[in-house]
């Protein structure tokens, strides 16, 4: 079994912001292959089960706030046969460039709260992970402020490329595993 976990706020006063691109990644996927997200309160997440892949599949949307997504990464491996190394992380990276996707084995948080909570969760930060770039932050920016304010309409033009692609890379890593979707994809723009 795979989960595949996009890092996000839950919520409408979050939706369209840059930290949500984990959220909207997961969407697309969702959207393309015909599923919908259902609340799971014990998972601390809205799950969508995804169809089409060698074995079974989660999409987690956390619905806790992103400093806290740990929780829901605890839960979803205490409740399914997943093993850590069979998550894959996606969310938004200010030091990768607006366009750019990176997946990745591990790596560290990054300065990413969420990625933080979910590292320190699990005791280890050697967990897949596709970054999505929404930087870089303007000089003098509140980086807080930045990564909960929403895209611009050029951005977000942008980001509706960038969102595809990275589904594609979900899917990579999904088929093929990490090594090949990094082959595939780091470097794509």
């Amino acid at each position: 079994m795979k989960a595949v976990i996009g890092l996000g706020n839950p919520g409408p006063r979050y939706s369209g912001t840059r930290h949500n691109a984990g959220f909207e990644v997961l969407d697309e996927l969702a959207q393309r292959l015909g599923v919908a997200f259902r609340r799971k309160w014990r998972l601390k997440s809205d799950l969508a089960e995804a169809p089409g892949f060698d074995q079974p599949v989660w999409l987690v949307k956390p619905r806790t706030l992103m400093n806290r997504s740990g929780e829901a990464a605890t839960a979803v491996l205490r409740r399914s046969p997943a093993e850590m190394q069979d998550l894959l992380l996606v969310y938004d990276d200010l030091a990768l460039d607006l366009g750019r996707i990176r997946v990745r084995p591990g790596g560290s948080a990054g300065g990413h709260n969420g990625v933080r909570s979910v590292a320190a969760a699990l005791g280890a930060q050697d967990v897949p992970r596709l970054r999505i770039g929404v930087g870089p932050r303007p000089p003098g920016a509140d980086q807080v402020a930045y990564v909960l304010g929403r895209f611009t309409p050029d951005e977000r033009e942008v980001m509706n490329e960038v969102r595809g692609r990275a589904a594609d890379a979900v899917e990579a890593v999904l088929r093929d595993g990490v090594e090949a979707a990094m082959n595939a994809h780091n470097g794509r723009e």
